[in-house]
């Protein structure tokens, strides 16, 4: 699995076509494919995570579940995509394995360094910017991005929140190696021409 030299991570949302958008992401260059809908009940996701799960092995991108550590084991996904308040990476690993896959979310330097101390692989640190996904969420701005580009982080990283093709170049320029999306790709017209635009402005 790719996880060291990841440098895009799509999230999903709740579409009908969602599967063919996905595939069509991984081949433009996604490595991380990460399940998110939190509205479904698991049984009603499993179908629809093997589906995934079949989409990014084609191409070798990395599977993950957002929060579910239970979906996760029953698919068989590469690892679990976990906030900052769900179950600890050790307690996922205990469930799924020592060598899954583990994200966090960090909103900021503390929470991440934090994050990596206790073992994740990758973080996705937000939001950046302003975005229907987390409405809720308290927008960061590019500060946090600054600041954690300082660190020695020896594991990849996304920014993640309003992350498109206009915002992006900003971004790189603060810092991020990585971006974490959504509707960049998956509103796309051509979702695989997306994803390889995104990717080109990180090399």
């Amino acid at each position: 699995m790719k996880i060291t030299s990841a440098r895009l991570l799509l999230v999903t949302d709740p579409r009908p076509d969602l599967v063919a958008r996905v595939r069509a992401g991984v081949r433009g260059g996604v490595d991380i494919v990460q399940l998110r809908d939190k509205s479904a009940p698991r049984e009603d996701l499993i179908h629809l995570a093997w589906e995934i799960k079949d989409a990014c092995g084609r191409d070798g991108a990395v599977f993950t579940i957002n929060d579910d550590v239970e979906l996760a084991r029953l698919v068989g996904a590469d690892g679990v995509h976990l906030g900052e308040d769900d179950d600890t990476t050790a307690h996922a690993r205990g469930v799924l394995g020592p060598d899954v896959v583990v994200g966090r979310s960090a909103g900021g330097v503390a929470q991440a360094l934090e994050a990596v101390r206790q073992g994740a692989d990758y973080l996705g640190v937000g939001t950046v910017y302003a975005t229907p996904t987390k409405p809720e969420g308290e927008v960061a701005g590019l500060a946090p991005i600054r600041a954690l580009a300082r660190e020695d982080v020896p594991v990849p990283w996304f920014a993640i929140g309003g992350v498109t093709l206009e915002t992006a170049p900003s971004i790189v320029e603060a810092g991020a190696p990585g971006f974490a999306v959504v509707r960049a790709i998956l509103d796309a017209d051509d979702p695989e021409a997306a994803a390889r635009q995104l990717r080109s402005l990180l090399e």
